[in-house]
């Protein structure tokens, strides 16, 4: 038998609460890439291909499943145009560019503890950045 459309829905086994607000915020944009699929769209929006480009480490599920999430969020939006061939483009709603201030934040963080980071993974692995 095939299943052509079939896609096995996910029911997560402890049920979601909002009663903390870092708990919905860590719902809609946790991910190890969403909040950098948010900030990549607030440059300009992309199509699902360059998206994937910038995110060579990410495999084309992962970046598709997480662009699905954001969708179900209403964090992105996704327009398909009609040029010599269909293809789509994503970017941000009002509410998804509400979250840029986070991820800046993050960003800023990010580069500020840069350094600790590139020593912590240099004694640990003998990797360098």
């Amino acid at each position: 038998m095939l299943f052509a459309n079939f896609a096995p829905v996910y029911n997560k086994k402890i049920p979601f609460s909002t009663a903390c607000g870092v708990r919905v915020t860590i719902e809609v944009m946790g991910g190890k890439w969403k909040p950098y699929i948010i900030w990549e769209l607030s440059k300009q929006p992309m199509r699902p291909s360059e998206l994937m480009r910038l995110i060579p480490e990410a495999s084309t599920r992962v970046v598709n499943q997480q662009l699905k999430e954001l969708l179900e969020y209403g964090v992105i939006q996704k327009e398909v145009l009609q040029s010599r061939c269909l293809h789509s483009e994503y970017s941000l709603t009002p509410l998804g560019r509400s979250l840029l201030p986070i991820i800046e934040s993050m960003r800023d963080w990010g580069e500020s503890f840069r350094p600790d980071m590139e020593k912590i993974l240099e004694e640990k692995c003998g990797v360098q950045e």
